[in-house]
């Protein structure tokens, strides 16, 4: 007899609609990225590099600002009010840059874009409608909303540009998040996901806030959860400063712009079936420590790999950025499951949203490191950086501490122990 745990219907609708919300707020990051620069020259201010990077990174900013908040306010008032207003201010963001006629203008929009900094709370409540047995696949479907988000940005996107400037990719993304609201206004909680009692919720204000303090104190200090969220940090630089260096590459190896969704969709491909095997046998035995420590190192290699094959020919490049695309989706795939599992239940949208400031502070981090090492040392920099980064990871990651076969009555530990 099988011991494998298949998605109920709920189970699987729930999954794909967070996973689309999630994807369409990703999406208003990676879809200006690629013609922001050129679309902003025209603007007064838009000649100056450093008011063109804050407006580039200023949404990282914002989100890692918002991440803890929105995650606390989803423990406490329910998850689909939180995601729906934060939704709602990512619109409002949107539209805001889509009407700016200047760039300081437009770095506000992209900030209130970035302020509405909903992704700890849809993983808390997609971890609240998913059995722990399925929920690493659950969060792998969100992964692949993530990837295909960028792939759909850097194919849309140019066209999209040329006939609707600026003004059209905002207000796209803009009303995408007005529909993912609807969505998920129109989601239904089922089975109810029963709430911790809380003595807190009968304390004083002021008392309150400070134990919410605690609270956050208790698990910067966990053991195993700090380890989790230097991970999603590390990942997100390197993906982030990665994707300075390999669109260079496929340009220098004659590939146009405009043509890069040709490589980058096919190899998407390839990594996401390649990453099934190894999250199927974790699950079925119990023994993610080995996967997530496996993938870090994959990463690692790519890392050392890019920098023997750079300028040697597509075929050995092609080989790397499929690598990198996947040690880098089983990552992003096991990280937040794995937070959802050891962060205490009454909490997890806290630990949620120190994780997902530490992603956010990471893409900050990763633009920094790309721009930085490309023009001190190129690209051979830069896989140089990630490639340290990388092994720091993993040393770090020798401390996490196996959790087991999953079962459907396990509790989360409270503890860093």
């Amino acid at each position: 007899m099988s011991d494998k745990v298949v998605f109920s219907p709920f189970e699987r609708r729930a999954s794909l609609a967070l996973s689309a919300v999630y994807g369409l707020r990703m999406l208003g990051l990676f879809l200006v990225l690629p013609v922001l620069a050129l679309g902003v020259a025209d603007m007064p201010g838009g000649q100056n590099p450093a008011a063109i990077g804050l407006a580039m990174g200023i949404y990282g900013l914002t989100q890692a600002f918002f991440q803890i908040p929105f995650g606390v306010a989803s423990d406490r008032f329910g998850r689909k009010p939180v995601i729906v207003f934060g939704l709602l201010v990512f619109a409002a963001g949107s539209f805001l840059a889509a009407w700016a006629d200047s760039l300081p203008l437009l770095i506000l929009g992209r900030a209130l874009q970035g302020a509405g900094a909903v992704s700890a709370a849809v993983s808390a409540f997609l971890a609240d409608l998913t059995r722990e047995e399925v929920r690493a696949r659950a969060m792998a479907m969100v992964g692949i909303s993530i990837g295909l988000s960028f792939v759909v940005s850097l194919v849309v996107a140019p066209p999209l540009y040329g006939a609707y400037g600026l003004e059209g990719l905002f207000l796209l993304t803009g009303a995408l998040a007005v529909l993912a609201a609807l969505g998920v206004v129109r989601m239904r909680a089922h089975p109810p996901v029963p709430k911790p009692v809380s003595p807190e919720l009968e304390t004083p204000l002021a008392a309150q806030a400070q134990i919410e303090k605690e609270k956050a104190w208790s698990l910067l200090r966990h053991s195993q959860l700090w380890r989790l969220n230097l991970g999603i940090f590390s990942l997100m630089a390197v993906q982030t400063a990665m994707f300075v260096a390999i669109p260079m590459g496929f340009a220098e190896l004659g590939m146009p712009l405009q043509d890069h969704w040709k490589a980058y969709l096919p190899l998407l491909l390839v990594a996401f079936l390649g990453i099934l095997p190894p999250i199927f046998w974790a699950e079925r035995k119990g023994r993610f420590r080995p996967v997530f420590l496996g993938a870090v190192g994959l990463l690692g290699l790519t890392m050392l790999g890019f920098l023997l094959v750079d300028g040697q020919g597509l075929a050995p490049w092609l080989v790397f950025v499929a690598l990198f695309f996947m040690g880098f989706n089983l990552l992003e795939a096991l990280l937040p499951s794995w937070v959802s599992r050891v962060a205490p239940v009454g909490q997890r949208g806290l630990a949620l949203g120190i994780y997902n400031t530490s992603q956010s502070m990471g893409l900050f981090a990763g633009g920094l490191i790309g721009g930085l090492m490309l023009a001190a040392q190129g690209r051979a920099g830069i896989f140089a950086a990630c490639a340290l980064l990388l092994a720091f990871w993993g040393m770090m990651a020798l401390g996490l501490k196996e959790l087991g076969r999953r079962s459907p009555t396990r509790s989360s530990p409270s503890n860093g122990e």
